[in-house]
């Protein structure tokens, strides 16, 4: 809740440091559990069901979820950001309008994910040339996720709304809960009901079934607790309607972002059709390596977060000197907690990999990926801390323009051109390096030129 003296607010008043520091601990706490329970998903999955339902769960499928729920959380930037402003300040009318509108958005969307989804997921799948041992344990699982998008919306738009007014600690508790919650029905339905014994798909379809469950769960103890407030942010359910102005506020900040998020995710699902061209061990290291690169990106998203949140209230607020001092301290603590995970992960990958998969020709794909990719994480940090405080001010058109030329349009051009030449995991994980120091240099370049022209400091 939104202490009842305004200087006790953190985002606005006091140490920025400290203020950020907690608020972040508490994002990446959540993170880290939302991102066990899916790993806990891919551990029984690889050791119980095999490198098999390992690459069914996270290779295409993966990817399709993301396109799907990477464009809706972008969307919901949008929400966060708008209810962020008006919460710094102080318009609590407007508060409550953004609100209900983005629990209106979360609803209507997860209708039409769910339509779009089920209709077109055999489709999808076979156009990313998912290797044909896996195709219909992917479809399965995508199906089945499908059905609970609606959930995973309302718990996302929810949790974006208590994270807006500052409120970090009580998504997290839900995470918790979740998580728990989640590896109990992994194990009854994976091993305690033998689903993974039957085979690769009655494996995977236990743990999408658990993942739906669960996101139920989720959206359930949010919307429980956003009705409870006594705040602005209160949800009352009849009030639930989309405000016009509301949604054009949001529209024109989580569009961009959401289709920024939409092609990021193409790009990285024309990466994985090359990755599912070279071979089923190189689609199921991938898979692998990306429940271990998570470890980054969960890190620096949840600080993205929580500097789009610092800059949404402080600017809402009038405190321009505050979001520029939210900046420098974003890159500082990015800096410091990615050098020494680049690190662990270079020389220990093997041990993290041994989690996921035991087939020795896929571990050491994966312990190849690893040592490529992460002494670059660096240079992605501009991208993620300047694009949050850049949304958190209101601008996301320019933002989504440069990550679409930077990343998206050049990694794209990257695997058209370059891979057919040589058909090599090297050559497509050099995109990555390539298209993160590119946006960086753009995003920098961008930021200094905003801040001047608006005479900001």
């Amino acid at each position: 809740m939104r202490p009842k003296d305004k200087s006790l607010n953190k985002i606005t008043e006091g140490p920025i440091v400290s203020g950020m520091l907690s608020f972040f601990t508490a994002l990446l706490l959540g993170a880290f559990f939302q991102q066990f329970y899916n790993t806990v998903d891919a551990v029984i999955v690889g050791r119980v069901v095999g490198a098999d339902g390992l690459a069914a769960v996270g290779g295409s499928a993966a990817m399709i979820v993301s396109l799907f729920v990477g464009f809706f959380q972008g969307l919901s930037t949008g929400a966060s950001v708008v209810i962020a402003q008006f919460y710094g300040a102080g318009r609590k009318k407007e508060v409550s309008k953004a609100v209900h509108t983005s629990i209106a958005i979360a609803i209507a969307g997860g209708i039409i994910f769910t339509v779009i989804g089920l209709l077109t997921t055999s489709w999808i799948i076979d156009a990313m040339k998912t290797p044909e041992e896996i195709v219909d344990a992917s479809t399965a699982y995508l199906r089945i996720y499908f059905l609970g998008m609606i959930a995973n919306l309302v718990y996302n738009m929810g949790a974006g709304i208590l994270r807006a007014i500052g409120d970090s600690k009580r998504p997290l508790y839900v995470l918790i809960i979740s998580c728990f919650v989640n590896i109990f029905l992994d194990l009854l339905f994976v091993i305690g009901f033998k689903m993974g014994s039957m085979s690769v798909t009655m494996g995977v379809i236990g743990v999408a079934v658990a993942t739906v469950l669960c996101q139920a769960l989720s959206a359930g103890i949010v919307v429980y607790m956003l009705a409870k407030s006594n705040d602005s942010y209160r949800l009352d359910f009849w009030k639930i309607k989309v405000n016009i102005e509301m949604l054009k506020r949001i529209i024109s900040i989580g569009l961009p972002a959401g289709i920024q998020t939409t092609m990021y995710t193409i790009s990285n699902m024309l990466i994985q059709t090359a990755i599912n061209e070279i071979g089923k061990n190189a689609t199921a290291a991938w898979a692998a390596y990306g429940k271990i690169d998570v470890l980054f990106w969960m890190m620096i998203s949840s600080l993205g977060t929580a500097v789009t949140t610092f800059a949404g209230q402080n600017f809402g607020a009038g405190k321009i000197d505050r979001v520029h001092k939210s900046t420098r301290y974003a890159f500082y603590i990015a800096f410091v907690i990615t050098v020494p995970l680049s690190v662990l992960l270079y020389f220990y990958g093997e041990i993290f990999l041994k989690i996921f998969v035991a087939d020795r020709q896929v571990i050491d794909i994966g312990i190849m990926m690893i040592k490529y990719l992460a002494p670059f994480y660096f240079t992605y940090i501009g991208v993620e801390v300047l694009s949050g405080v850049l949304r958190g001010m209101g601008t996301a058109l320019v933002p989504m323009l440069i990550t679409l030329s930077g990343i998206c349009i050049l990694r794209v051009a990257w695997i058209l051109i370059a891979f057919p030449l040589n058909k090599t995991i090297e050559t497509v994980e050099f995109s990555y390096p390539l298209t993160w120091i590119t946006t960086t240099i753009l995003f920098t370049i961008y930021y200094i030129y905003y801040t001047r022209k608006h005479t900001f400091y």
